[in-house]
């Protein structure tokens, strides 16, 4: 593997000092790829308009084709945070108008390239804001075809396609989860609920858990209380909280079959025997013990 700055013409930011990781990554077999700690791409989703897609510059690496926003990535940066950066810099994606949903990731020894697909919860139109773009345009999925794609993206674009309409979400017996740590929740139930909302903030799956496709995902959760928990504050959050009115385990059912009921794919996270039964006659795709996630939780991101 070599590693060599990019010539004159080449990808680079127009405004200010190369960064490191801007420098092309050559096998030996010649094959060049754009981004020394390897490179991100954002594939926005927006269900009513379809794909963000990027028309490449004639002068750049497979110039004239479509693609996704993104770019090499910085040391030390994350796949997700690089996608964004780049696609903000590219097509001035504003802050807080996309939320991951799994990442894709080729990696070739030498270098990687990581797809980070993204939901559109906040709609915005793109802005061309550096030279690297010719136009970008919301395609619809059944069009992204008839496009002349990057060759990367184009080689991956049918397992991702397949993919957009998958959606996980996570119900969690809160109760069954906190209650299997002896560590002195049962003083403050509501305390000990709002530091498990905080840790399922950063939740994180990989894809073989949820015997899914793609590498990793960040599902949505639904986390249910009950009795003295119920009075978790109110703090803003990414993860749903549930209050159960009467029973613990007909709330945890019931927000099971609304998930369902909106073409989501549920996971049930208990150690009940009893509620694990339900959970799968209500149509649960899969049922996890406590343990199965709090292990997820420690794992080191």
């Amino acid at each position: 593997m070599t590693v060599v700055p990019p010539a004159s013409g080449e990808p680079r930011r127009p405004e200010g000092p190369r960064n490191p990781g801007d420098a092309w990554v050559v096998a030996e077999t010649g094959e060049k790829y754009w981004g020394r700690f390897g490179a991100a791409g954002l594939l926005a989703y927006d269900p009513a308009r379809g794909i963000l897609l990027q028309h490449r510059v004639s002068w750049s690496h497979f110039g004239g084709t479509w693609g996704l926003p993104g770019g090499a990535l910085h040391e030390g940066e994350s796949a997700i945070a690089g996608a964004i950066r780049e696609a903000q810099e590219e097509a001035g994606v504003p802050d807080g108008a996309v939320r991951a949903r799994f990442t894709s990731v080729l990696d070739l020894g030498i270098w990687s390239y990581t797809t980070v697909i993204a939901d559109v919860p906040v709609p915005f139109e793109p802005v061309i804001s550096d030279p690297e773009s010719v136009a970008l345009e919301w395609v619809p999925v059944d069009q992204v075809d008839a496009r002349p794609l990057h060759p990367g993206f184009g080689a991956s674009w049918t397992a991702l396609r397949a993919l957009l309409e998958v959606r996980p979400t996570i119900v969690v017996d809160a109760a069954n989860v906190v209650g299997s740590v002896p560590d002195g929740w049962w003083k403050d139930r509501a305390g000990a609920a709002a530091r498990l909302r905080a840790r399922l903030e950063e939740l994180a799956v990989p894809a073989d858990e949820l015997e899914l496709g793609g590498d990793e995902w960040f599902p949505e959760v639904s986390m249910v209380v009950e009795g003295q928990a119920r009075s978790i504050d109110d703090d803003a959050s990414t993860v749903a909280v549930v209050r159960a009115e009467a029973g613990g385990d007909d709330a945890i059912v019931a927000e099971i079959e609304r998930r369902i009921a909106m073409r989501q794919t549920v996971i049930a996270v208990t150690s009940d025997r009893g509620l694990r039964q339900r959970a799968e006659t209500a149509g649960a795709a899969r049922i996890r013990s406590a343990g199965w996630l709090l292990e997820l939780l420690a794992a080191p991101s």
